[in-house]
């Protein structure tokens, strides 16, 4: 709730006040010299992350995989390296992924630091990728760099 009457805070020997020249509504400036812990920033990332889960469900469910690739805009022709030739679209590739625990460097060690996640907490990864081919070259065109374009 918005507050703009004055603050002390008694923290023990380093006690302070938190008087402000404004309200306390945030609308100062970034050279404010304090800190909150909120986010100011809409997080594009997150926005990203359920566009592509959302983009990858409903690929898998559609009755005519391309109608729906092409109701999105997915190009069925790319320019290859140097433009020469056009790369075609010939697939669309799934990768599942189970993550069951996280490594780490550890300080001071050349050992990772690793922790195995209780089954709770293993979470699956789902990403799409375009393959385009020509004779000359092959690319995956990750779907997340599609979809981050058209945002």
């Amino acid at each position: 709730m918005p507050h703009d009457h004055h603050h002390h805070h008694a923290h023990g020997p380093d006690a302070h006040d938190h008087a402000h020249p404004h309200p306390h509504d945030h609308n100062h400036g970034p050279e404010a010299d304090h800190l909150h812990s909120h986010m100011h920033t809409h997080d594009d990332a997150a926005d990203l992350q359920v566009l592509t889960a959302q983009f990858i469900d409903g690929f898998v469910t559609a009755a005519d995989k391309a109608s729906y690739l092409k109701l999105a805009g997915v190009p069925l022709e790319r320019p290859g390296k140097g433009g020469d030739k056009a790369l075609k679209l010939v697939d669309v590739e799934l990768k599942t992924e189970w993550q069951v625990g996280t490594a780490s460097p550890s300080f001071g060690s050349r050992e990772l630091s690793y922790l195995p996640f209780p089954g709770q907490m293993v979470t699956e990864r789902t990403n799409m990728a375009l393959v385009y081919v020509s004779m000359d070259e092959k690319q995956l065109w990750d779907i997340r760099d599609f979809l981050k374009d058209r945002l």
